[in-house]
This record gives C-alpha cells, sequence and structure tokens, in this order.
C-alpha cells in the first residue's frame, strides 16, 4: 500500500462574481439574475446549464489522509465567502508538505483542473505539484500532471481504460461493491444547499463522498494485489472503528456507518 494516500473530493458553486465580470454586468444587476440571464440564454442555444470549469468557484475540498499512523477525514471550507484562495493554498501546501499519493474518482476531468484554473485566479503557489522533473529527477517518470503516472490516481479514469463512454459513477460503484454510496444529497443540489445556508450539509455530503472513494480505493488495492485479502478486510474494519469515534459528534457518520451493511 503506497502510503501517505491523500484522497480528495471539492463542492463548488457558481462562480457569479466571476460571470459578472466576464458578461459586464450592470451593477445594480442582482447575482440571481445575472447568473438566471446565463442559464436562459444556454437553455436558449441548445447547451449545458453546467458551468464551465473556470468558474466553479471552490466552496468545500474534503479529504481522506491515510499513512502509517493512521486516518483522518478533514476538510478545507470557504465559510466566510472570502477564502477561497486561502483553501485552494491549503490543499496545496499539504501535498507539499507530504507528497502523497492523489487518489480521485473523475479527479483528472473535474476536480484538479477547477483547482488548478481558481488557484491561478487567487495567486496560489503549488511547487511540488507541478514539478515534472525538473527539480525532482524522479518526478519526471512519476509525478501529478500525467494522466497515465500513480502519483494521482483518478480512479475513474483508469478503471475506464481512459475511455469517457466506459467510466461509472462514483455511487453505483459504491453501492456495488457494498458501501453506503451517495446519503442525501448530490452535486446538483449544491448551489441550492449554499443558497440556503446549508454550508455544513455540504461540508459532510462532500465527506461521505470522500470516504466513499477512499473504500472504492481500498477494493481497487486488493484487486491489483496492494492488499491480501486479510489486510484488505482489516483496512475496512479500521475505518469503521475510526469512523465510529467520530461519529458521536458527526452525524453523517452515524448515518453512514448505518447504511454500511
Amino acid at each position: 500500500m503506497p502510503w501517505p494516500v491523500l484522497v480528495f473530493d471539492i463542492e463548488s458553486i457558481p462562480d457569479v462574481a466571476g460571470l459578472r465580470l466576464l458578461r459586464d454586468a450592470p451593477a445594480d444587476a442582482a447575482d440571481a439574475e445575472v447568473f438566471g440571464q446565463w442559464l436562459q440564454e444556454r437553455k436558449d442555444a441548445g447547451q449545458s446549464d453546467f458551468m464551465p470549469l473556470h468558474l466553479q468557484r471552490v466552496l468545500v475540498i474534503s479529504c481522506v489522509f491515510r499513512n502509517a499512523e493512521g486516518l483522518r477525514v478533514h476538510s478545507f471550507v470557504d465559510r466566510d465567502n472570502a477564502s477561497e484562495g486561502r483553501i485552494v493554498q491549503q490543499f496545496f501546501k499539504t501535498v507539499e508538505q507530504k507528497t502523497p499519493q492523489l487518489v480521485s474518482w473523475n479527479g483528472g476531468g473535474f476536480d484538479l483542473p477547477v483547482l488548478h484554473y481558481r488557484g491561478l485566479r487567487h495567486g496560489v503557489v503549488a511547487g511540488k505539484y507541478w514539478d515534472m522533473g525538473e527539480d525532482d529527477r524522479e518526478f519526471k517518470w512519476n509525478n501529478y500532471i500525467s494522466r497515465y503516472h500513480m502519483r494521482h490516481l483518478d480512479l475513474m479514469d483508469l478503471l475506464a481504460m481512459y475511455q469517457p463512454r466506459a467510466s461509472a459513477p462514483l455511487d453505483a460503484m459504491a453501492k456495488l461493491c457494498g458501501f453506503p454510496g451517495k446519503l442525501g444529497m448530490d452535486g446538483s443540489k449544491v448551489y441550492e444547499a449554499y443558497l440556503g445556508g446549508k454550508l455544513e450539509d455540504i461540508r459532510r455530503y462532500c465527506e461521505t463522498d470522500v470516504m466513499n472513494t477512499y473504500l472504492v480505493y481500498c477494493r481497487f488495492q486488493k484487486m491489483r494485489g496492494g492488499f491480501t485479502e486479510a489486510e484488505y478486510a482489516q483496512e475496512i474494519e479500521f475505518v469503521k472503528h475510526t469512523l465510529g469515534e467520530l461519529a458521536p459528534n458527526e452525524s453523517h457518520w452515524q448515518e453512514y456507518l448505518a447504511a454500511w451493511v
């Protein structure tokens, strides 16, 4: 097992401020009006209403960090609507300090490009992450950027043999493997929840999603020989024990464990 491992997932919302800037919207136009007009134009043109990646504002970055010392669940959250740059920097600072294997589900297609654009916008520094062998020769053959390297493992992309038409949703694969899957929310409901002031609900949802990713990753490690059957079973029990310790203070882990049959 290549510890340390950092499994991550982000939740984002439309960057209406950026949209206003790019569309040169009137100062007296409400955010809802600016966003609504953009949505209507997309609908009229028969285009997707999914906001382009460079206009996705990062709200939550949830992580499962596993090393020889244990397992930790942590989220970087923009709680004051002004800390997006700080939480993106904190994420990349963790990568800088720990140099973990990054693991994601569609991280190469969504999460990382969003973090790249938002990091660029906010002046984030991420030297180790962007190293492709210029500073560390080992990174020439195994870095975070190259699609076919394992320093960032996009599980969805790899399992689909890098064929988008073969990709599967995380929720489905988690449930098929016997894990809880998504609980109570999905990505399409995040912006509505944000507008309703339910930031903690979004954070909890993101944490359960990243835990699903970690568990599917463990299953993958067993398939590829990274875990023996006994080691896999031991790791699953360790995860349940860890979440059991968190559950008294975090209701979503109570719900998650109850759904794990």
